[in-house]
């Protein structure tokens, strides 16, 4: 890998549950390393990391009031959406490491990946239609 090269992040690798009657995505060793660059990048600034946090909060806060909202109008629910985006950017740029959150696929590795999330769901469906519910 040449130096300016971005390391390529594993896909998630999606699995069957243990009763196969669904698709398990397991995400928790993508979160896992955002949980603990927040955490460094609270021990260096906790002040101004604590504020980013409770401001955050907030947003999300009025973002979900909003998404909830019958009568509230979609610029309203765009607007708190963007100052949630905001709010979260800022988080991931206090952070030592600069994670990628996204998985970035190649057009080969999507298409691996949709032909595997297709044949775990297909035999999921097999598996429930062999074993109908009440």
């Amino acid at each position: 890998m040449s130096p300016d090269a971005t390391p390529r992040r594993p896909m998630i690798a999606a699995q069957l549950t243990a009763d196969g009657t669904a698709v398990r995505w397991p995400i928790a060793e993508r979160i896992a390393p955002l949980i603990d660059d927040l955490a460094l990048a609270y021990a260096e600034d906790p002040d101004g990391i604590g504020r980013l946090l409770a401001d955050h909060a907030v947003h999300v806060m009025r973002l979900d009031f909003a998404q909830c909202s019958e009568d509230m109008p979609e610029y309203e629910r765009c607007i708190r959406a963007a100052q949630a985006d905001g709010t979260r950017d800022a988080l991931l740029d206090e952070m030592p490491s600069a994670p990628q959150v996204d998985a970035l696929l190649t057009p080969d590795d999507a298409i691996t990946y949709a032909t595997r999330l297709t044949k775990l769901a297909a035999r999921t469906r097999l598996a429930k239609n062999r074993n109908p519910r009440p």
